[in-house]
């Protein structure tokens, strides 16, 4: 999928991997929609790169519409979405506190796997609609998971299965959508330098690094959109999940 000249969704735009992949895909021709629940961030990374932002909620069917259609407007139509927004929250089914309660676990599904899943079905519907390329092409989607979904650690039930879902996603709905045209993949990172990982003590963040293999550090959110764009311009890349990890496994804790 050529990215020069398309429309792009990234979700989650407003900062970490989302933000970086915004700058690439601008960077490399797209135009871009940042679309976050931040408004203010969402501006601020559209304002940098030239985009357009648009302030909604992953899991609303009504905002969710508003920006597939808004990218869909385009000349083109819409040809790219990429799905970041997500949240990652702990918590044990089990605690001193008793069970985990059921609402801190239908949130994390929410926001990562239905969110995920209403953004593509949405998106796709429009991509179905578009003019096909030469390459006989309509539109590529790529979902990020996590290496959670595969080494969740203790206290990640709710988020290694959010993730889970989506991994799981891959294939079937790549198998779906290939009658029209439409790629699907995932890409499963590991454990990549983004606000939340800044927050941390230097020794926190030292001993995450030192589960990497190699490179032994983070993960910078410039490679994880750089592995965005490979997924968009490999025609051949389709239904796959690619963990970009360092070889990490994570430990159970």
């Amino acid at each position: 999928m050529k990215i020069a000249g398309s429309s792009a969704i990234v979700t989650g735009a407003g900062s970490g991997l989302g933000a970086a992949t915004a700058r690439l895909l601008a960077v490399l021709g797209a135009r871009v929609h940042v679309f976050d629940r931040d408004l203010a961030a969402a501006e601020a990374v559209a304002a940098e790169i030239g985009g357009i932002a648009v302030a909604g909620d992953v899991t609303s069917e009504d905002d969710a519409a508003k920006v597939v259609n808004e990218a869909a407007n385009a000349p083109d139509g819409l040809r790219i979405l990429v799905n970041c927004a997500g949240i990652g929250t702990s918590g044990r089914v089990l605690s001193r506190n008793g069970p985990m309660p059921l609402a801190d676990f239908e949130r994390v599904i929410r926001v990562n796997l239905i969110g995920t899943f209403n953004m593509m079905r949405l998106a796709a519907a429009r991509m179905a609609e578009a003019p096909e390329r030469e390459d006989q092409s309509r539109g590529v989607i790529v979902n990020t998971a996590s290496i959670a979904a595969f080494e969740g650690q203790v206290g990640q039930a709710a988020y290694a299965a959010s993730k889970g879902g989506i991994v799981s996603m891959a294939l079937p709905v790549a198998r779906e959508f290939a009658r029209f045209g439409i790629r699907v993949n995932t890409i499963a990172p590991g454990i990549f330098l983004t606000p939340l990982l800044h927050s941390l003590p230097q020794e926190a963040q030292e001993s995450l690094v030192a589960v990497i293999p190699y490179p032994s550090r983070l993960g910078d959110p410039a490679e994880f959109a750089d592995a965005v764009r490979f997924a968009i311009e490999n025609n051949y890349l389709n239904g796959e999940v690619i963990r970009l990890d360092g070889a990490t496994r994570m430990p159970p804790r």
